[in-house]
């Protein structure tokens, strides 16, 4: 038995996320994260240099062993020390607004440093060099024009959610051009906090990370509201500490999480994020507003 079947054979999995592709296990006399590169084999590569480049800037995990070619039919892995912690969407479930506070500030501060990791050009990450590749040369109307079908919506509903899609569009010509560091996935099932200090000790679940918008992460974490003590202590460090991003932050976070929700929505029913995400999509083409409803973490009520 190889040393990545012994790994595997003691594996547990673990939940959160949606691939089943994450495992508990104990290597070198400590607990561990084995993560799986089935679907993705070339991920591995990136997701382990990221890690590596971001260790003591984030509260990543440290990796302790990676195999990034695939041998023998294998799939590619990761292996990370395991953090501590309890997953921060738990946490929140009985939080008070003074610890509610407390994390969005440390949000906020890693909101800042992931917006302050300049790269020349936008696109994904490619092997363990992290070359940028580009996404490709279609605007947010092609996107959708690509997705539209499997929102199964009405036609009047389409041209409210083109509507939508222009919004976005002047809010993100009119807002900051520059590309920086994007987790692609901040939002708390991916946080892991302390919960007898309220302090964030780690951002897991880099997949998705990309050279993007400063705005994006921002968004992903705003995408579906509802803790507006948490996120106004969020804005209002991003605000106080962070490069300048300008004005109407939540619109520009909306704005450049667009992309993220409408390839989510349309693959509502495969997992609980992407149903929510669809249920908002059809939110914006009844109301033909980008906002949908949600309300301004600004706005004290």
């Amino acid at each position: 038995m190889d040393g990545f079947e012994a790994i595997a054979a003691s594996a547990v999995p673990l939940t959160g996320g949606y691939g089943g592709e994450t495992f508990a296990v104990s290597a070198a006399g400590e607990d561990a994260v084995l993560k799986l590169y089935a679907k993705r084999p070339g991920r591995a590569a990136v997701d382990a240099a990221l890690l590596r480049l971001v260790r003591g800037l984030l509260p990543v995990p440290r990796v302790l062993d990676a195999q990034v070619d695939q041998v023998d039919g294998n799939p590619t892995y990761v292996l990370t020390e395991r953090l501590p912690g309890v997953n921060l969407e738990i946490f929140l479930v009985d939080a008070d607004d003074r610890q509610r506070e407390r994390i969005g500030e440390q949000l906020g501060e890693l909101l800042v440093r992931l917006s302050g990791m300049p790269f020349l050009t936008f696109g994904e990450f490619v092997g363990s060099g992290l070359a940028i590749e580009s996404f490709g040369g279609d605007g947010l109307d092609e996107w959708l024009d690509r997705h539209v079908e499997a929102l199964g919506l009405s036609r009047d509903q389409v041209e409210n959610l083109r509507d939508v899609v222009a919004e976005a569009g002047d809010l993100t010509d009119s807002g900051v051009h520059r590309f920086c560091l994007v987790h692609s996935d901040f939002n708390p099932k991916n946080l892991l906090v302390d919960p007898a200090t309220a302090t964030v000790t780690g951002l897991i679940d880099w997949e998705f990370a990309h050279s993007g918008s400063p705005y994006g992460d921002l968004g992903n974490l705003l995408r579906f509201g509802g803790d507006p003590v948490l996120e106004r202590a969020v804005l209002r460090v991003v605000r106080e500490t962070g490069p300048d991003l300008g004005d109407r932050l939540v619109d520009r976070g909306r704005a450049a999480d667009l992309w993220a929700l409408i390839d989510l929505a349309a693959r509502t029913g495969q997992n609980p994020v992407a149903t929510a995400a669809h249920g908002l999509i059809t939110r914006m083409a009844d109301t033909g507003e980008l906002s949908a409803g949600r309300p301004d973490p600004d706005v004290v009520h």
